[in-house]
């Protein structure tokens, strides 16, 4: 072959590879582009964002009719300020909502240098319910798990059940895949156990403002009498108790007890109470099968003597709710 042809040749392999190099990186950035699109980067919903009811300080550099007033943000989500009256402030930042009173400030006033400072939060309230030490609404501050919002209602109680209900009414943006649901509002059901003993991370959700937090109670069988250790027992979920397990738990009979007059006391309809006789004697001696108890059923045993007075004290202590502890296992 011809010098020339051979150069000629050379110089054509050399276009060609830079043409599908050159294809190659076009199919490269077109796909990285319909992969951002189609997934999109998920950030949480920021709690810093003002809102109906919040209370924020203003401070404008030159401008004496603003600074060191407090204003609300009213139902309309907007403040009205002098000089330039009405600022959109919903949805937001504090210093977001200052660089907008700055834009409009500064036509009325030379280099008003404005700063806007949050003193009071009412748009990110947080309902806890339930078994918790302290219910109520709680006021959340940027980015808060379950965890913490329980920390902040004093922890759960020795009743809690077994799993707790996050019902979210504010929708939009991200969704946890743990939440269900459709319309306004989606719901998420938590095992207290896996999110307590830290065996499921993804449990200890993100909480966004106006979501509800309840933790179920737990269903109780109570033992009281001449037992070591009275009180209400918790049943974890899907668990039945029977007599002999209910004395277990309250550590056994006193040497007083009358094991063979014990009585459960169940809760019946219309407020009215039935009272179950329970050998617990022969059931020890296996003369006699063990008894299930139902939730919220009462195992009394009296004393062997001046069994009457007893019963009427324990019948008391029911009725008043008073002096029993519960125990959590």
């Amino acid at each position: 072959m011809p010098y020339s042809a051979l150069f000629r040749a050379k110089i054509c392999c050399l276009i060609a590879i830079a043409i599908l190099a050159s294809t190659d990186r076009l199919r490269a950035q077109e796909s990285n582009s319909n992969s951002n699109e189609t997934s999109p980067q998920i950030n949480l919903l920021d709690s810093q964002f003002l809102g109906p009811g919040d209370l924020i300080f203003v401070r404008a550099l030159h401008a004496p009719e603003i600074s060191e007033k407090p204003v609300r943000v009213d139902e309309s989500g907007s403040i009205q300020l002098p000089l330039i009256g009405s600022v959109e402030a919903k949805g937001l930042r504090p210093d977001q909502i200052a660089a907008v009173i700055q834009s409009k400030l500064g036509q009325v006033v030379r280099d008003p240098q404005v700063t806007v400072e949050v003193t009071e939060w009412k748009s990110h309230p947080v309902s806890v319910l339930g078994a918790v030490k302290t219910p109520g609404v709680y006021q959340v501050q940027g980015t808060r798990r379950v965890l913490e919002v329980l920390s902040m209602a004093g922890g759960i109680d020795a009743d809690a059940g077994a799993h707790l209900r996050i019902t979210r009414y504010q929708t939009g943006g991200p969704e946890d895949p743990l939440f269900h649901g459709s319309g306004d509002s989606r719901m998420a059901e938590i095992s207290l156990e896996r999110l307590l003993g830290a065996r499921r991370p993804e449990f200890n959700v993100p909480i966004r403002p106006r979501d509800v937090i309840v933790v179920q109670r737990a269903k109780l069988v109570y033992v009281i009498g001449e037992v070591r250790r009275s009180g209400g027992f918790t049943l974890r979920e899907r668990e039945a108790m029977s007599v002999l397990q209910a004395l277990s738990m309250a550590e056994g009979l006193t040497p007083v007890a009358a094991a063979g007059k014990a009585r459960i006391i169940r809760p019946g309809e219309d407020g009215a109470r039935i009272e179950l006789p329970v050998d617990v004697k022969r059931i020890l001696e296996g003369k006699l099968p063990d008894v299930s108890m139902l939730p919220h059923d009462v195992l009394f045993v009296p004393r062997s003597a001046g069994r009457s007075a007893s019963l009427r004290a324990a019948e008391a202590a029911i009725s008043m709710g008073t002096g029993l502890v519960i125990w959590r296992r």
